[in-house]
C-alpha cells in the first residue's frame, strides 16, 4: 500500500535492526591419556598389527606434546600442527600420515567438525645421496673439526636410526649397561661405537644422550637438519640431501646392493655345484641321451 505524506510532515527515521550475535560453537575438544589408551584398544580390537597401532601411538602422543596446557583441540590447532611439523623439517608424506591419525582420533571422539582433511602434495622422487658424496660429508666435517657433525652423519648414515630416536644413543646404550626392556640395543659396527664413547669422554658425558644442546636437552630435528645444511655448501653437496632422511635412504639402498651381490654369488656357486656333480655323474650319450 503507497504511503501518502502531507505537506509538512516528515518521514518517519527508523534504526536499523541490530544484528544478534552468531551462535558460539561447541567448546573445544580435552584430549586425555585416557582417550588416547581408549581409541588404541579400538583400533586393536578392529585387528591393526603391533607395529601399526605403536606407529598411531607416537602419532597420537606427538600431538598431545604439542597441545597447550589445558590440551585442547580448536578449530584452527590441526592447521597450526600441520604447519610447525613442516617447519621442523617433517616429510609432507609423514606430516599426512600424522594427521591421518588425528583425524580418527576425532572421529573416534565424536567432533569431526575438528578434522583437518586437507593433504600435503608428496613429490614421487626423492633426491638420492651416492656413497661419495657420503664419503665426502664425513671428510669435510673431519676437515672442519666438526666432531659431532661427523658423528651424526656416519650414525644416520651407518645405522639407519631415525632421527626420532637419536636420544636413545646413550652411554648406557653404547657400553650395554640397559636394564632389560629399556633402550634396544644399537646395532653398529665395533669401531663405530668406540668413536662414539671416545667422543663421549673428550666430551665429559658419562651418562644419558650424547647427542644434546648445550643446556643437555636432545637435539632436535631441526638443529640436526640446520647444521647438515651447511656442512652440505662446504662439500659441494646439494642441500635437497642434507637429511636423516637421505642418508637413511643411502644406508638401505646400499644394504640392499650387497645382497643382491650375495644372491648373485649363492647363483653362480651353486650352478658350478651342480656342472660339477654333473660331470661326475650326469647321464652319458652312449647311454641314450642325445644333444638337443
Amino acid at each position: 500500500m503507497e504511503m501518502k505524506l502531507w505537506k509538512g510532515q516528515s518521514v518517519p527515521v527508523y534504526a536499523p535492526r541490530a544484528k544478534s550475535p552468531p551462535r558460539a560453537g561447541p567448546p573445544g575438544l580435552v584430549i586425555s591419556p585416557d582417550a588416547l589408551t581408549a581409541y588404541l584398544d579400538h583400533l586393536r580390537q578392529k585387528g591393526r598389527a603391533a607395529g601399526t597401532l605403536e606407529t598411531y601411538r607416537r602419532n597420537l602422543y606427538a600431538l598431545f606434546a604439542f597441545l597447550p596446557a589445558d590440551k585442547t583441540i580448536h578449530a584452527d590447532t590441526l592447521a597450526l600442527w600441520r604447519q610447525a611439523q613442516l617447519a621442523e623439517g617433517y616429510s609432507p608424506r609423514t606430516v599426512n600420515a600424522r594427521m591421518s591419525t588425528i583425524n580418527g582420533l576425532i572421529s573416534f571422539l565424536g567432533r569431526r567438525d575438528l578434522q583437518y582433511v586437507e593433504t600435503l602434495k608428496v613429490a614421487d622422487i626423492q633426491p638420492e645421496l651416492t656413497r661419495a658424496e657420503y664419503l665426502r660429508l664425513l671428510t669435510t666435517a673431519r676437515a672442519l673439526d666438526q666432531e659431532r657433525l661427523y658423528l651424526l652423519v656416519k650414525l644416520f648414515g651407518s645405522t639407519g636410526l631415525p632421527v626420532r630416536d637419536l636420544s636413545l644413543v646413550t652411554v648406557e646404550a653404547l657400553t650395554g649397561q640397559d636394564g632389560p626392556g629399556q633402550n634396544p640395543e644399537l646395532a653398529m659396527p665395533d669401531f663405530f661405537r668406540q668413536e662414539l664413547l671416545s667422543y663421549a669422554r673428550r666430551e665429559g658425558i658419562t651418562t644419558g644422550p650424547l647427542f644434546v644442546t648445550k643446556s643437555g636437552k636432545p637435539l632436535s630435528r631441526t638443529a640436526v637438519t640446520d647444521s647438515m645444511k651447511r656442512l652440505c655448501q662446504d662439500a659441494q653437496v646439494s642441500t635437497k640431501k642434507a637429511t636423516p632422511r637421505c642418508l637413511k635412504r643411502m644406508w638401505q639402498s646400499t644394504q640392499d646392493g650387497i645382497r643382491a651381490q650375495i644372491d648373485l654369488l649363492v647363483a653362480q656357486a651353486f650352478d658350478q655345484l651342480m656342472a660339477t656333480e654333473q660331470s661326475v655323474v650326469g647321464w652319458k650319450e652312449e647311454k641314450g641321451v642325445r644333444p638337443l
